[in-house]
C-alpha cells in the first residue's frame, strides 16, 4: 500500500479508508512538511511498508509556535462548559471512527486489532474525563489579614503545552496530553512518534474540528531537533514527555533552562510479588495476560516476577503454560492474542538480556526469538533468576518474564525496590497484613492488589525514582497544567 499526499486525511464515519500516512496539522491546516527527511512507516507483522510522510522544518515549527501562542489566547478564554462541550463533541467523531483508528494502529505498531480498539476507546475515556473535570476547576477563597479585604487562590491555565508521545501506546498516552492541556484552556503542539502517525492523526483530527486554528496541533520529523527548537521558544510553557529515561533527563535539563513545567513518564520495571496464598487459577492467566499485552511493550507491564517459595513451581509450570498457549501472528487476524514487537531493534534487545540471565543461572522456561517476516519474539519465561541478572534491573519492554523465589516478605521487598524505578507494582495476596505492609514500603507510584489495573482516568499515574516527575490523569493530571495566582485585594 502506498501513501498519497493529501490536503486532509480522509476520515468518513463509518468507513474504513486505505491506509495512509498523514500530513502535518499546522495552525488549522493538514499539509505537507517543508523538511528535507521523509519518514517511512513500516507494517511491524510483515515489514512491508506502508508509506512515508514530510517532516516538519525550522520553518514549520515557527509557525506552529506562533500560532500556538495567538491559539492560547483565544481558547482561554472560552467558558468551562464550552470548552468541555467542544471536547465531548470532538470525543464522539473520534469514536465514530473508531475502527479507522485501531486497524491503522495495528497496521503501524503490531498489537492485534481487540487491543487497539481498546485503546482507542480508553483513549476516548481519558478526554471524556478531562472534559467533565474542566467544570470543577475551582479556586478557594482565603481570610485576609487587612479589614474589609479579600484574598482569592484562582486557577489559570499554565498556557501553550508541548507534547510529546511514544509509540507503544500513541493513542493513549497522547490522548492523556491532549485532553489535560485543553480542558484546561491550554493550546497544545503534539509530537507524537514517527512509528504510528497515521492512527493519532485520525484522532486529532476528530479533536480539532471545532477548535480555533492553532490550539491543537500536530508535528513529525526529526525528534531531538523538533525538542530542542520548541523547548527553546519562550512561546512553550509546558512540557509533557513519555519515554525513556536517558532522554526524559536530556529534555528535563532543556527544561531547566527556561523553567518550564514539566511532567514525565519514563520507564517501568513492575514487580510482582506473589504471596503464599494467592489463587493462582485466578491470577496466574490474569497476569500472563497483562505482562504480554501489546508484547510487553508497556512501562507499566508485570516484569520482575517475585514468587513465595512454597508456590513457585507450581506458579512457574502454570504460567509457562498459559504463555506458550498464546497464539502469535499478524495483529489484524482475530484469534491472534498477541503480535509482533515493532521494529527489530526491539526484538534485537531482548537476546543480550536472555543470555545474561542464563549465564548467572536461569533456566529458560518457554520462549525465545523467533525467525521469519516480521519483528515477532516468542513470549519467555526464565526461572531461578538471581537478583544480579540484568533483567532484575534493566527495563526489558518486551516479552520476557523473569521468575524468582524468596522466603520472606522482607526479602521480597528488597529485591523489589532494588532498582531505579518506581513505576507500578502488583501484590496478590488475601492477607490484609501483607497487603498493609506492601502498600507502605513499595516504592512506586501505583500498586494493585489482587488486579492489574494501575492506570485509570479518573486516577492519578506517575513514576517514583527514575520513573519520572508528576502525574497524569485524575485531579492531579489536571492540575499539571494550571497555574495558582493569590489575589489579595483591599476596598
Amino acid at each position: 500500500m502506498q501513501s498519497t499526499p493529501l490536503t486532509r486525511p480522509p476520515f468518513v464515519a463509518g468507513s474504513v479508508p486505505e491506509y495512509r500516512t498523514p500530513e502535518l496539522l499546522i495552525n488549522g491546516r493538514w499539509r505537507s512538511g517543508r523538511g528535507a527527511l521523509r519518514i517511512a512507516v513500516c507494517n511491524p507483522a510483515t515489514e512491508e511498508p506502508l508509506g512515508d510522510f514530510s517532516s516538519a522544518s525550522t520553518e514549520d515549527l515557527a509557525e506552529a509556535l506562533a500560532a500556538s501562542e495567538l491559539g492560547f489566547a483565544a481558547w482561554r478564554q472560552r467558558p468551562a462548559r464550552e470548552r468541555a462541550e467542544i471536547l465531548e463533541r470532538g470525543v464522539a467523531r473520534m469514536l465514530e471512527r473508531l475502527e479507522t483508528i485501531a486497524i491503522w494502529l495495528t497496521l503501524e505498531q503490531g498489537k492485534t486489532l481487540a487491543e487497539s480498539r481498546q485503546e482507542v476507546q480508553v483513549a476516548a475515556e481519558m478526554i471524556k474525563w478531562y472534559a467533565e473535570e474542566s467544570r470543577r476547576v475551582y479556586g478557594r477563597l482565603a481570610s485576609s489579614r487587612l479589614v474589609g479585604a479579600t484574598m482569592e487562590v484562582r486557577k489559570y491555565p499554565v498556557g501553550p503545552v508541548l507534547a510529546l508521545s511514544p509509540w507503544n501506546y500513541p493513542v493513549i498516552l497522547t490522548a492523556r496530553k491532549i485532553g489535560g492541556a485543553l480542558a484546561a484552556g491550554c493550546s497544545v503542539i503534539v509530537k507524537a512518534a514517527e512509528e504510528t502517525p497515521a492512527a493519532v492523526a485520525a484522532m486529532v483530527d476528530g479533536l480539532q474540528a471545532e477548535l480555533p486554528p492553532g490550539v491543537l496541533q500536530l508535528v513529525y520529523g526529526n525528534p531531538v531537533e523538533i525538542s530542542e527548537t520548541l523547548i527553546a521558544s519562550p512561546v512553550i510553557r509546558k512540557v509533557s514527555f513519555t519515554g525513556s529515561v536517558g532522554v526524559g533527563r536530556t529534555l528535563a535539563r532543556q527544561c531547566a533552562e527556561g523553567f518550564k513545567r514539566t511532567t514525565m513518564e519514563l520507564g517501568g520495571h513492575a514487580p510482582v510479588i506473589v504471596w503464599a496464598d494467592a489463587d493462582l487459577d485466578r491470577f496466574v492467566p490474569m497476569l500472563v495476560g497483562h505482562k504480554f499485552r501489546n508484547a510487553g511493550q508497556a512501562c507499566l507491564a508485570p516484569t520482575r516476577f517475585l514468587v513465595h517459595k512454597s508456590i513457585e513451581r507450581e506458579f512457574c509450570d502454570r504460567f509457562v503454560t498459559e504463555a506458550q498457549a498464546l497464539k502469535l501472528g499478524n495483529g489484524m487476524n482475530p484469534a491472534v492474542q498477541m503480535g509482533p514487537m515493532v521494529n527489530a531493534r526491539r526484538k534485537a534487545a531482548m537476546a543480550p538480556l536472555v543470555a545474561d540471565a542464563l549465564a548467572h543461572g536461569a533456566e529458560m522456561a518457554c520462549g525465545g526469538a523467533m525467525g521469519g517476516l516480521g519483528h515477532f519474539h516468542a513470549p519467555t519465561v526464565l526461572r531461578n533468576v538471581p537478583p544480579t541478572a540484568r533483567i532484575m534491573s534493566e527495563e526489558p519492554f518486551g516479552p520476557l518474564a523473569p521468575i524468582t523465589g524468596f522466603n520472606t516478605l522482607e526479602e521480597a521487598l528488597v529485591i523489589a525496590n532494588h532498582n531505579p524505578y518506581g513505576l507500578a507494582a502488583y501484590l496478590f495476596t488475601d492477607s490484609r497484613r501483607i497487603a498493609n505492609v506492601v502498600t507502605e514500603q513499595l516504592e512506586v507510584g501505583a500498586i494493585a492488589i489482587n488486579n492489574v489495573m494501575v492506570s485509570t482516568p479518573e486516577a492519578p499515574f506517575g513514576g517514583l525514582k527514575d520513573s519520572g516527575i508528576g502525574s497524569e490523569s485524575g485531579m492531579e493530571g489536571m492540575a499539571s497544567f494550571l497555574e495558582t495566582r493569590t489575589v489579595h485585594a483591599a476596598h
